[in-house]
């Protein structure tokens, strides 16, 4: 454990921030799962669902949650599933 006063308060601060982000990771994870839920039983809510997700995932890398590039990667990987599992369903 430090002794040192900084170094007690950045431990604190960094728990805080751990907690923040780790919500916010698991809303994403939340979002996205349910995205692909809804587009592969075919609800008409799907494309409404994508768009929060992707969304979400856009908030997460405006706030440093998340690296850009793995944003970019998240969004691009869960719209070709959308997509794909909305097309299956179709045909």
């Amino acid at each position: 454990m430090a002794n040192i006063k900084s170094q007690i308060k950045r431990n604190r601060q960094n728990a805080k921030r751990r907690a923040r982000n780790r919500s916010v990771r698991s809303e994403i994870n939340t979002r996205t799962a349910g995205a692909e839920a809804a587009a592969l039983s075919g609800e008409g809510d799907a494309a409404e669902k994508l768009r929060m997700a992707v969304k979400r995932i856009d908030m997460a890398a405006a706030k440093g949650i998340l690296h850009p590039n793995q944003a970019s990667r998240k969004k691009s990987r869960l719209t070709r599933r959308v997509a794909r599992l909305s097309a299956g369903d179709a045909g």
